[in-house]
Formats: C-alpha cells, structure tokens, sequence
C-alpha cells in the first residue's frame, strides 16, 4: 500500500445462506452444497481469500436456485396430479 492512499474497505459478499435455507424446505438435497458452500463464504472472507469467496457464494446461489426450482416443480407436478386424481375421481364416481 502506498502512502497517502486510503485503504478500501474490505468488499463484502453476499453468503446466500438465506436463500439455501429456503431451498432446504423445498428439496433438502441440492440445498446441501448451498448450505455448505454458504457456510464457507465468511471464513473465506476472514481469511483475505476474496476469489474463494466470491466462488464460494457463487456456488451456493447456484445450488439454492436449483434445488428451488426442482422443489417448485415438484410441488407444481403433485398439485396437479392431487386435482387430476380428484376431477378423474369425480367424473369416474358420477358413472357407477
């Protein structure tokens, strides 16, 4: 560092621990990487290694946006099945 030049403050990165926190309720086995690699980015940054954590939090939005959409896409293919079954079964209940 030179003199005279004021030292930047260190750079935060977002850990994403939230959002694998919500991808765990909705398909708790592809919210585990993000967990972990969520849980990573605050050491990473405690240690000085900013492109570790920068990698680190990359991966655990990555993780956590997968594991949503597979957990919505379930929900979504369940729902519709629950009301299918539910029209078909009326419809077959109406003929007997």
């Amino acid at each position: 560092m030179q003199p005279g030049y004021p030292s930047q403050p260190p750079q935060q990165v977002d850990n994403n621990m939230t959002m694998s926190i919500v991808a765990i309720f909705l398909f708790w086995p592809l919210a585990i990487p993000a967990i972990i690699n969520a849980s990573k980015v605050n050491q990473l940054l405690q240690q000085g290694d900013h492109a570790g954590a920068q990698a680190a939090s990359a991966e655990s939005k990555k993780w956590s946006k997968w594991a949503i959409i597979v957990g919505v896409a379930w929900l979504v293919i369940v729902l519709l099945c629950c009301v299918g079954g539910g029209v078909l079964g009326s419809l077959s209940g109406s003929n007997v």
